[in-house]
């Protein structure tokens, strides 16, 4: 044993004599028993750490496996004996590592994002911008101005199916998640590969509220990792109730409407507080793409996007399917504007004038107006149906309506032919000449310098430094009361009674009806040659309507805000006593004889006696007719706007039939009454009334009549009309 430990042997492969076994034993192996002295019988017990290095060794040598099996959970050793990892612990040790880089890099980008926005103590959610909501004489509303195109509402108003439309289809987890929704991200990005684009976004309500609220709507990395940051800075500091409040109230519809009651206005005509299922879904699938979805222009596609929406709300349960059924039997229908849109001249004129009254605006606003929705919508059908039937014919493509009270309140108001069209209003801000309809001022500055109804004038040729007036029909009659001179619009005689009086004279006096537009003092201001405003001649006329009072035409009776506190209320103000009231009484009975044999006499509205002028200037560009009635003074402007003449359109023929038609739906169910002074006989220079034993007239004996002394109007705030007229 001792010498075969010491001795080299050879390997041979020759089999030994008398047969014998080749194979190698124990003893043959060099680790085994190359260095053995001498047999171990006992062995010492070698320490745990030996022993299982030496099995270990022993396992490598039966198969190169490690003593944990088949998996090789030892790992394979490499030279110099070092561990082999296996593949997948390779793999979750790079996982490991580029998780650390990419979150280390993460937050990176999002310190470097965050230093772009203000520091995140100074941030604060900005005031939506305010609405003014304007509305009818019965509280109905006309209009919403400002920027969002309707006031905000509460969730508190709201039916909870139009809430739960948007989380059911814009984020369904928003009440789970802190500002960002990581599972809806992976979906969004997993579907977009699908897809090979942009297949759906990941944005959650409260991504989409902090881009409406402090960014712009770029699509850029940047602005979307702002954007995380500040959904996160809302969950934090707001609830998810006030979160969603905002942002119904701040995302956009399309149509220029922003927030749920805007569009619901805008859309169905009605509050957001009485929206359907329908409805709501329609809103809901509208914020996706705006202009494509809106249900007024794309039907088709609102209503599927708005299946959608229901389907959505079922799966959520915040609708039964029996609800949703119910929706899709009965979808959602645009209200479809009726008319011209003329209720925004309205509004309009409410805005030109509303910062003289309250200044600026913060808050959402109420205001109330003198206009009445009714009248609003027969004054624009009178007008466009009569345009439409007969403005080819006449060259006439523009026309205004303005109607208010005796007292100045303004009931209807249309600018133009077609809002859509034109927003510019001719009623409030057109210049146009008045033509004959500025006589009655000339008449009037005669009466009050001692004429009578009665006085004779000869109709006959005139001459002013060359320019000679003649009448539209191109004859002269001779002698003729002023009473039919005035009702047959003749111009010699308006232009001799303004003369007589003094131009200065007649542009005074109209200017203390209200008249505010430059009026020049010669000759030609008989004839309506200085231009106004319709809306300011309808008023010049009321005083003649009221028995005396000057007006100013206001529309607006009350503003106040959404939670009541009163801004603004009007009070009874005006121009005071303007006209003597015997003075109106007369000229309300020569007016009255335009209606009955003048120039007006086609005017069909039986019932009421009514008063008026009709006005057409030189060559046609203008056709006026302003009547008045003891309920309503209403004139009528037609023309075009570039003031090329029109065919032969004159004050007689459309306005007379604007206003007619018009007057007859004013008045319905209003018991009628006659004007102040009246009723009238014809040919009396006083009124019936005047024979009253109550009637005092103002001029007392001792004012001469004459030409040569004008009468001064007292000052304003006087008593009542009826009371200086009847002493009641």
């Amino acid at each position: 044993m001792a010498d075969r430990g010491r001795t080299r042997r050879e390997p041979t492969f020759e089999r030994p004599q008398g047969g014998g076994d080749l194979r190698v034993t124990r003893d043959d192996r060099p680790v085994a028993g190359a260095y053995r002295t001498e047999p171990r019988t006992s062995p010492e017990p070698k320490p745990r750490r030996e022993r299982r290095r030496d099995d270990e060794m022993q396992d490598f040598d039966r198969g190169g496996r490690g003593r944990r099996g088949k998996g090789g959970g030892g790992g394979r050793r490499g030279r110099g004996g070092r561990r082999r990892r296996s593949f997948f612990g390779t793999m979750a040790y790079w996982t490991l590592v580029l998780g650390l880089w990419a979150f280390i890099g993460l937050g990176g980008l999002i310190a470097y994002h965050a230093t772009k926005l203000p520091p995140i103590d100074q941030l604060a959610v900005p005031k939506r911008p305010p609405n003014i909501a304007i509305l009818a004489a019965d509280g109905s509303l006309l209009a919403n101005r400002g920027d969002t195109g309707g006031r905000a509402v509460t969730l508190a108003e709201l039916p909870q199916h139009l809430p739960n439309a948007f989380i059911a289809i814009e984020d369904k987890r928003f009440r789970h998640h802190f500002g960002i929704d990581p599972i809806g991200i992976t979906r969004a990005l997993v579907r977009n590969m699908a897809s090979r684009g942009v297949a759906q976004g990941g944005s959650t309500l409260t991504q989409q509220l902090a881009k409406n609220l402090f960014l712009t709507q770029e699509r850029t990395a940047s602005r979307k990792a702002q954007e995380a940051i500040l959904a996160v800075w809302l969950e934090r500091n707001y609830s998810k109730d006030q979160i969603l409040e905002l942002y119904l109230n701040r995302v956009y519809f399309g149509s220029g409407a922003y927030g749920v009651e805007a569009a619901a206005q805008r859309y169905f005509g009605k509050s957001a507080r009485a929206v359907t299922v329908a409805e709501a879904a329609t809103l809901a699938g509208l914020v996706q793409a705006p202009s494509r979805l809106a249900p007024n222009r794309n039907p088709e596609a609102a209503r599927a996007r708005a299946e959608l929406v229901l389907a959505a709300m079922v799966d959520n349960d915040f609708i039964s399917a029996k609800a949703a059924k119910d929706a899709l039997m009965a979808p959602a229908e645009a209200v479809r504007t009726a008319g011209a849109g003329s209720v925004n001249y309205a509004a309009d004129y409410v805005m030109d004038v509303i910062d003289d009254v309250v200044g600026t605006i913060e808050k959402d606003i109420v205001v109330q107006t003198t206009i009445d929705a009714k009248l609003q919508t027969a004054a624009e059908r009178s007008l466009v149906e009569e345009l439409d039937a007969k403005g080819g014919k006449f060259g006439v493509q523009q026309g205004a309506v303005v109607a208010m009270t005796p007292e100045g309140a303004v009931r209807a108001l249309v600018g133009g032919r077609n809002y859509t069209e034109s927003q510019f209003n001719r009623a409030t801000a057109a210049r146009r000449q008045p033509g004959s309809s500025f006589k009655p001022f000339v008449y009037l500055a005669a009466l009050e310098r001692g004429l009578t109804p009665s006085t004779i004038r000869e109709d006959g040729p005139v001459s002013v430094k060359g320019w000679r007036p003649e009448n539209f029909s191109r004859d002269y009659r001779g002698p003729v009361t002023l009473r039919e001179a005035l009702a047959s619009s003749l111009n010699t005689v308006s232009v001799k009674l303004a003369l007589e009086v003094g131009p200065k004279t007649v542009a005074q006096t109209a200017q203390r009806l209200g008249i505010n537009s430059a009026l020049q003092p010669n000759a030609s201001i008989a004839l309506g040659t200085s231009e106004v405003a319709p809306i300011e001649i309808v008023g010049a006329y009321a005083a003649f309507a009221n028995g005396g009072d000057g007006v100013v035409p206001y529309i607006i009776r009350k503003i106040g805000t959404v939670d009541g506190a009163t801004l603004f209320e009007r009070k009874p103000t005006g121009l005071g006593q303007v006209i003597r009231p015997d003075v109106a009484v007369t000229m309300n009975s020569m007016l009255r004889e335009t209606l009955v044999t003048g120039t007006a006499r086609k005017a069909d509205f039986p019932g009421w006696e009514a008063a008026g002028k009709t006005g057409t200037s030189q060559d046609f560009r203008d056709a006026w007719f302003i009547g008045y009635t003891s309920h309503l003074v209403t004139g009528i402007w037609l023309g075009n706007d570039d003031s090329s003449p029109t065919k032969r359109a004159s004050g007689s023929n459309l306005p007379v039939e604007i206003w007619s038609r018009f007057m007859k739906t004013a008045h319905e169910n209003v018991p009628p009454t006659p004007l102040v002074g009246g009723p009238f006989t014809r040919d009396r220079d006083v009124p019936v009334a005047a024979s009253d034993p109550r009637f005092q007239p103002v001029r007392g004996p001792q004012q001469p009549r004459s030409a040569d002394s004008a009468w001064v109007p007292p000052p304003p705030n006087q008593k009542g009309l009826l009371e200086r007229l009847f002493g009641g």
